[in-house]
């Protein structure tokens, strides 16, 4: 048991360590994580590093100017596949920040229907929930296993019930009895963990999960109104438990969850939640360009404005009820992104430009570009491709001739069909090596070498053929 203990407080001995790296990470040190995934672009990744540095600083200073100082919102604008999203969403997963990826043209102006803008912080809060929860769960785990083991082995080997002593003697009449009760719950907890157990089927009382079948048609700001109307009936209903005989691996996962249950507590984890909303969360507002435009609108586009009115509180910040509590948007960064093809960033409205101060432009993708995406980033795809099919037993090698073309022909199709960016590389390598894929199975032991004459046999008809490219590709 000490042991185990001690396994415990080394784990949230490197759980601190890990929050210190990330608290000294510059400006430099983001940049340079942030190269391992993103190929160029170092306009943008500078920008997102020095808000995030920003939010760092802000930490350090007094409490009375640490509320003055609000996040600097990040508007990118570039066409479609170049790194905006992925910039965004490295950024969070070095942080560990609650981040959510949104879509402006999906939200509606108060009074049509639709989702109102609201509902970005209420699903950031799910999702900061959900984070904090796991993050618990992990610290918890080891606890909860001990205490699941200790009831599989109650259920597999009942404890013997307690003798009172001898009137006339000071000792347990059954001491005997005891000992053999210990001796044989450590050779079942032997047994236990060697999985002699496993096929043994053991009583367990669980309790019934009861969801009352309501359904109410949600319009704006009622999104949760279903959700409420259930966990309420479902507090009002007493909890109803049946018994279950199930194997005993089953059981024990499912004593695991009980007792990691029962060592959570909620009310804190939706504390830190929040506080890690309103201090380091990140809201990404992908195609911002679709809801650009001014009066004079008809139709689905008369609630462009609307909906730019409407975000334009939640970006300077207001306080955003959820069912978890208030969460104030102040100091929740904003990165904002779209191609900005059809209009132009001055085509929102004044007030929501003054929302986004740092403005980057990110450039379009060549075959240089793409050459490096497919063979520098820690998840390239060349990489990705040669570890699936190694799971097939075949070895895949690409020659550097064989990269070029790819990259050359799919900067080529960019340009005759819809750019797309380096999304292109997705359509090219899946249709390279379609038929390789497809046989794979039955390729055991075997090595594939790629040259440009096999991508350009393979990829011909494609790119020759303009108009049958912009079907397939």
């Amino acid at each position: 048991m000490a042991k185990e203990v001690k396994e415990i407080e080394s784990r949230l001995e490197d759980k601190l360590q890990d929050k210190k790296v990330m608290d000294d990470l510059t400006p430099k040190d983001i940049v340079k994580e942030l190269d391992k995934y993103i190929i160029g672009q170092m306009k943008a990744k500078r920008s997102v590093a020095i808000a995030l540095r920003n939010r760092w600083r802000r930490q350090q200073l007094s409490p009375e100017m640490k509320d003055e100082v609000a996040p600097k919102n990040i508007i990118m604008i570039g066409p479609t596949g170049v790194g905006k999203s992925e910039i965004s969403r490295r950024l969070a997963r070095l942080t560990k920040s609650p981040f959510l990826k949104v879509e402006a043209s999906k939200f509606t102006e108060v009074g049509y229907v639709g989702r109102d803008v609201e509902s970005m912080v209420r699903d950031l809060t799910e999702l900061a929930k959900n984070m904090v929860r796991e993050e618990k769960t992990e610290e918890v785990s080891e606890k909860a296993k001990i205490m699941a083991e200790e009831r599989v082995l109650d259920l597999l080997l009942p404890p013997p019930p307690t003798h009172k002593k001898s009137a006339e003697e000071d000792i347990n009449i059954d001491d005997a009895g005891e000992q053999h009760y210990k001796e044989t719950r450590e050779k079942f907890r032997r047994y236990l963990k060697e999985g002699k157990l496993d096929d043994r089927s053991v009583e367990l009382e669980v309790q019934e999960r009861m969801m009352p079948m309501i359904e109410v048609i949600s319009s704006t700001g009622m999104e949760d109104i279903d959700i409420n109307i259930k966990d309420m009936l479902g507090n009002i209903l007493p909890p109803r438990k049946k018994t279950r005989k199930v194997k005993v691996p089953e059981a024990y996962n499912i004593l695991v969850r009980e007792e990691t249950n029962k060592l959570i507590d909620m009310d804190k984890v939706m504390k830190e939640a929040i506080e890690r909303i309103e201090q380091s969360g990140i809201i990404f507002v992908d195609e911002i360009d679709k809801i650009a435009g001014r009066e004079g609108g008809y139709g689905p586009d008369v609630s462009r404005e609307g909906v730019q009115r409407d975000l334009l509180p939640i970006i300077e910040g207001s306080a955003v009820p959820t069912r978890y509590g208030i969460v104030r948007t102040d100091h929740i960064l904003f990165i904002a992104a779209g191609a900005f093809h059809v209009s132009k960033p001055s085509d929102l409205i004044p007030e929501l430009q003054g929302r986004f101060p740092i403005r980057v432009e990110l450039d379009s993708l060549g075959k240089d570009e793409f050459i490096r995406i497919l063979t520098e980033p820690k998840n390239a795809l060349i990489k990705q491709y040669k570890a699936l099919l190694k799971t097939e037993e075949v070895d895949i090698n690409f020659s550097d001739d064989a990269i070029a073309e790819i990259a050359s022909l799919s900067a080529l199709v960019n340009e005759r069909a819809e750019n797309i960016g380096a999304r292109r590389l997705y359509t090219i390598m899946e249709r390279l090596l379609d038929e390789i894929s497809f046989d794979a199975p039955d390729m055991k032991d075997k090595k594939i070498y790629i040259d440009a004459k096999y991508v350009r046999e393979k990829l011909a008809d494609i790119v020759e053929d303009e108009d049958i490219s912009k079907y397939i590709l």
